[in-house]
């Protein structure tokens, strides 16, 4: 099958498009500055599972999801900024047992950097039929560089009567309950000697609109993004309300009581302790990689988690080896917004903000510790719920059955409902198990037939 049946747009290699067999691990150099390329000019599309002369042979989904984890890990080792990637599948075969991915790379509004290390990085750009390294004067005319929240002066005079939001935060988080001090505040070097706020001060401040604060929260029914969103938020403004407003929502999305204790009194239950929320959400914020425009901090209230996702990786490129838990180091991305969480003891100065959410989980279950993933381009913060309690399926019920009862917890793609089965091929699920259920009129998909990330969703009044 020639390319031009999957994608009519595509005719050959250009400028705005690259085939590959398949992506090398162990020398991904050429097809990681493709992706640098693309992103440093106009966007473009890596096809994977192509030959050079057009032909679409295909790859199976086993491979697709480890070239997607390949190029997750390259792009948060080697390539910064961050840059904006879609996925895309089509099948080659009427079974639908390989497919051509499609890697989407976006145009960067920032100079795309390749590293290969501490002191050699490269800014690649494309030319028809190739990337090379960009001159000085070329890399210096791509984009315009975004100044993040910082340690630069700025030209407001600090007035605390123009900071009352976070004088206020800091008076409910701080042991004695007060505001800081110009003092206090200049020792911090949030503000100057002469009294100026430093740059990174300014997202504190009251009437403050830019789009840098934004949070967006939201509860899903089940455990994953495919289910109904029950309530969801988006905050913005100024630093410390925003933050207040996100725990608020928080809280009254999760469960809280009390239970006898056995001395006769009450003692709280909660499904997640409040150190660990406030801890997680600072560290977001404090961590945020505020020069990547039009992104946000991600809340998502899952039934048995909470997903706290900032924009920008947590550690520099050669620390990304998975550390051990209590081990991750404190790295403050941005000076000023950690000294301002500091100063409202939000956060401690040389602690890391993960060690502390740690220790609020001491006691429980390895299954209830917190986690840390490091995505491409993002830091994703795990609590897990500590009411939570995973019902598993009887080991007695038919593939059917155990296909229905995962489809109550939450809708589910395709591939996802295979793995829980003991079907290998994904033809004989599809023959022997999924279209049957789709005929009776017991689920229904969403998306492409042919595709294995199409979403089954249960009928609420359906029954086998």
């Amino acid at each position: 099958m020639k390319i031009t049946e999957l994608f009519p747009d595509v005719i050959t290699e250009d400028i705005k498009c690259e085939f590959k067999g398949a992506l090398n691990s162990k020398n991904p150099v050429i097809w990681a500055k493709m992706i640098v390329s693309f992103a440093n000019n106009n966007g473009g599309i890596l096809l994977v599972g192509v030959s050079n002369d057009g032909e679409a042979f295909g790859i199976d989904i086993d491979e697709i999801e480890k070239t997607k984890k390949l190029v997750a890990q390259i792009s948060d080792q080697n390539i910064s900024p961050p840059v904006k990637l879609r996925y895309m599948i089509r099948n080659v075969d009427a079974d639908a047992e390989r497919f051509v991915l499609a890697i989407s790379v976006a145009p960067s509004e920032l100079i795309v950097r390749y590293s290969e290390g501490d002191f050699n990085n490269s800014v690649v750009v494309k030319n028809a039929g190739n990337s090379t390294s960009s001159t000085q004067e070329a890399g210096a005319s791509l984009s315009k560089r975004q100044p993040g929240a910082d340690n630069e002066t700025s030209d407001v005079r600090y007035n605390e009567t123009e900071w009352t939001n976070y004088a206020a935060l800091c008076r409910a988080y701080r042991k004695d309950s007060s505001a800081p001090t110009l003092k206090e505040l200049q020792n911090a070097e949030i503000v100057t000697e002469d009294g100026y706020a430093k740059t990174g001060f300014l997202i504190f401040q009251d009437g403050y609109d830019g789009d840098e604060t934004l949070i967006c929260c939201r509860l899903w029914r089940g455990k994953t993004k495919i289910g109904d969103v029950l309530d969801s938020k988006r905050f913005k403004g100024s630093l410390p309300d925003v933050f207040q407003k996100t725990l608020v929502f928080i809280e009254r999305n999760i469960k809280t009581g009390w239970k006898k204790a056995q001395n006769g009194g009450r003692e709280a239950i909660r499904s997640y302790p409040k150190e660990a929320l406030r801890e997680a959400l600072a560290t977001a914020i404090a961590h945020r990689d505020y020069s990547i425009a039009g992104t946000q901090v991600d809340v998502d209230i899952y039934s048995d988690r909470i997903d706290i996702v900032s924009p920008g990786s947590w550690l520099p490129p050669k620390m990304q080896e998975k550390h051990p838990r209590g081990s991750i180091p404190p790295v403050d991305r941005n000076m000023i917004v950690a000294a301002c969480l500091n100063v409202a003891n939000l956060m401690e100065p040389g602690v890391s903000g993960f060690q502390a959410i740690i220790d609020s989980y001491k006691g429980y279950n390895d299954n209830k510790q917190p986690g840390v993933l490091l995505l491409p381009g993002l830091l994703n913060l795990r609590l897990f719920d500590l009411l939570f309690q995973e019902e598993a399926p009887s080991e007695e019920l038919t593939d059917k059955e155990k296909v229905i009862w995962l489809l109550k917890e939450s809708p589910m793609p395709v591939k996802d409902l295979q793995a829980a089965t003991r079907f290998k091929s994904r033809s004989r699920f599809l023959t022997e198990i999924l279209n049957p259920l789709i005929e009776k009129g017991v689920v229904y998909r969403e998306g492409n037939p042919k595709s294995p990330t199409a979403v089954i969703k249960l009928k609420k009044k359906g029954k086998e």
